[in-house]
């Protein structure tokens, strides 16, 4: 039997990593830069992440945050004043050390070394903190609810689009607050915003938890998770938000005038989602023809296709075209591509992008009232009266997005595994699968997890909801009734 023709030239059973990068060039969403390490974001991935951000910063203001912006260059001596989060981060950070660059033998050399040599931006805790403690003298000033769109610098040794690279774009929610009470709320409020966006409106699968004790932010005195499996069964840290106690408020001296007329050290925040989530929407729910999107971050609802056999016939199948447009409401994004292009070319180009809905129209559309409609989550091709099609785009869209997200979960509730008791049998269990979650006991006091390394599998996430069955630590053996998490991961 033939195989069967796919938009892209590798499939995801033939090679999961090779399909990655066929979906990203096949639907034009980015490009590797000259470079190294860095990635060029095309205007059709970079229209995705704007619906992102437009979605994201809108729940962020409707709980009271502002937008601010910040400094690229991050003296290194304030972040010395934080010996947990500097150690965390020095093996990724990119530091400027001189200011100028004169010509020598006709190569550009640099010259005139910094006093003080500045990291480019990883993350921002110590210099936004360092501003609150100017901004802060009562506790009538708080709380301070930031965040910032911008980009960071982490260097990376083995990068992969969207999912690893030096240079990435974020969020970063940055909170200061009267009591540890405030402050706890403030971070699990922004772990549930994340998972709203990853599960509800991205239709992804997700895990929402707490790090372990090992695996904490640095500096942080808790960091909750949200915890995405991939259909190669491999897990992708989606978001993540820490409550971070008093430790950068003392770095920075953070004080505030208490309602008991003393000075107290605030309690603070972070929180952020970046570019990589786009990467795990792709591996979410792509398949061997191309990207499929959520409607939520679709460029576009609608992609119109007129084909013109006729020259003569022109004039009125794009009138036809402009006039299914028109009909639609503002809240469906819809394209008319009037591209000089093979229409069937234009055709599998919508497919390998994702666009819910792809319309045929030509002349036989337009003298009968009527519409070829392709649903891209199924391939599947309808032909509908145009008023009916106008009807009811809106639940064809919601459709698509319901069949997206069964289609994830189901996938990934079949990689789920909660028998698992021993450490042997999770080493059966990733030798024998690929990828795949495993729901077993772990003892929160345990930071010795080097049995795991072998499998190159890692704690992800103790999960929110817990069974309350007791058992013994798969990796210690000691009693506990704590679930956790385990699995391989990018």
């Amino acid at each position: 039997m033939t195989a069967p023709r796919h938009a892209l030239n590798v499939t995801r059973a033939q090679d999961f990593s090779a399909w990655y990068h066929a979906v990203i060039t096949g639907a034009d969403l980015a490009e590797n830069s000259t470079i190294r390490g860095c990635m060029v974001i095309k205007p059709y991935g970079f229209a995705i992440w704007e619906l992102m951000q437009k979605i994201l910063d809108d729940k962020f203001k409707e709980y009271g945050h502002e937008n601010a912006y910040f400094p690229l260059f991050i003296p290194i001596d304030l972040f010395e004043k934080e010996a947990r989060h500097v150690a965390g981060f020095a093996k990724e950070m990119a530091v400027v050390t001189h200011h100028r660059i004169e010509c020598v033998d006709g190569k550009l050399v640099p010259t005139s070394p910094l006093e003080t040599p500045l990291v480019i931006r990883p993350t921002s805790e110590m210099i936004i903190g360092e501003a609150m403690a100017r901004w802060i003298k009562s506790y009538r000033d708080l709380p301070i609810l930031i965040n910032q769109w911008c980009n960071v610098v982490r260097w990376e040794m083995r990068t992969k689009m969207f999912l690893r690279t030096t240079e990435f774009l974020w969020q970063e929610g940055h909170t200061a607050h009267e009591t540890e009470e405030d402050a706890r709320e403030e971070a699990t409020r922004m772990h549930d915003a994340y998972r709203w966006f990853i599960c509800d409106i991205l239709k992804m699968f997700g895990i929402p938890g707490q790090k372990p004790e090992h695996d904490k932010f640095a500096g942080a005195v808790d960091t909750y998770t949200v915890e995405s499996m991939m259909q190669d069964g491999k897990a992708l840290q989606s978001a993540t938000s820490h409550y971070l106690g008093q430790n950068f408020s003392k770095a920075v001296g953070m004080t505030f005038q208490g309602r008991d007329e003393n000075l107290h050290y605030a309690h603070t925040t972070s929180w952020g989602l970046t570019t990589r989530i786009i990467g795990g929407v792709i591996m979410s729910h792509s398949d061997d023809d191309g990207l499929n999107l959520p409607s939520a971050i679709a460029p576009y609802h609608v992609a119109i296709i007129p084909i013109i056999r006729d020259l003569a016939a022109k004039a009125s199948v794009m009138e036809y075209c402009e006039s299914i447009k028109n009909a639609l409401s503002g809240s469906v994004r819809t394209l008319i591509d009037v591209k000089d292009i093979p229409p069937q070319n234009k055709k599998w180009d919508y497919v390998r992008k994702g666009a819910p809905l792809i319309l045929e129209i030509g002349q036989r559309e337009a003298d009968r009232a009527i519409v070829s409609v392709i649903k891209r989550a199924t391939l599947t091709k309808e032909i509908m009266d145009k008023d009916k099609f106008i009807g009811n785009v809106s639940d064809m869209i919601s459709q698509h997005d319901t069949i997206l997200q069964r289609r994830c979960q189901d996938s990934c509730a079949q990689k789920m595994n909660n028998s698992i008791k021993t450490i042997d049998e999770m080493r059966e269990f990733f030798e024998t699968n690929a990828g795949g979650f495993v729901v077993a006991k772990f003892n929160r006091s345990t930071t010795d997890v080097s049995a795991l390394d072998p499998m190159a599998v890692s704690v992800r996430c103790i999960p929110t909801q817990q069974s309350g069955v007791g058992g013994k630590c798969v990796i210690t053996g000691l009693d506990t009734d704590t679930d956790a998490v385990f699995a391989k991961s990018y």
